[in-house]
C-alpha cells in the first residue's frame, strides 16, 4: 500500500528541517494579469533612464562586459 501524499510531504519536510533548512513563502507578481506587461515596460523605462543619467554606471557595465571575453558555458 502506498504512503499517503500528506505523510510523504510531512517526512520530506522533517528531513529538510533536520538538514537545517526552513520553508519560506515568497509572493511574486501575477504574470497573467493584464497590467503586468505594462508595469514591466514602465519599470524598464525608468531603469533605462536612470542608467543613461549615470555615466559611471555605463562605464562600469562596459568594463564588466569586456571582462567576460573568452568565457565558455
Amino acid at each position: 500500500m502506498a504512503t499517503p501524499l500528506t505523510e510523504r510531504v510531512r517526512k520530506r519536510r522533517e528531513t529538510l528541517r533536520r538538514a537545517g533548512l526552513r520553508p519560506v513563502q515568497i509572493w511574486v507578481p501575477d504574470t497573467s494579469r493584464p497590467s503586468f506587461a505594462a508595469e514591466c515596460r514602465r519599470q524598464s523605462k525608468l531603469a533605462a533612464k536612470a542608467d543613461m543619467a549615470d555615466a559611471s554606471m555605463l562605464d562600469f557595465m562596459d568594463e564588466a562586459l569586456a571582462d567576460v571575453d573568452g568565457w565558455t558555458a
